[in-house]
């Protein structure tokens, strides 16, 4: 058997086992990367996989601002 499979230059997942989609973003709270890019990553080039992890610092998973909690709730009400 070949361990030439593990030789291969190809540029990793940024998956972190973390795989829950924020509501409000889109985006997964583990990786930062959209549903459509996550299913179709291993059908993309080295090329479009570098750019989308270029790109992952850039984006907030979970906005840092907070929705108003229970004081919004009952402004609303």
């Amino acid at each position: 058997m070949s361990s030439d499979v593990w030789k291969r230059e190809e540029v990793q997942s940024p998956c972190t086992d973390l795989c829950t989609m924020h509501p409000d973003t889109g985006l997964c709270l583990g990786c930062a990367r959209t549903i459509e890019e996550i299913a179709g990553w291993s059908q993309l080039a080295p090329a479009q996989r570098a750019l989308i992890l270029q790109q992952l610092p850039k984006r907030q998973a979970q906005p840092k601002k907070r929705r108003g909690g229970r004081a919004a709730k009952r402004a609303n009400d």
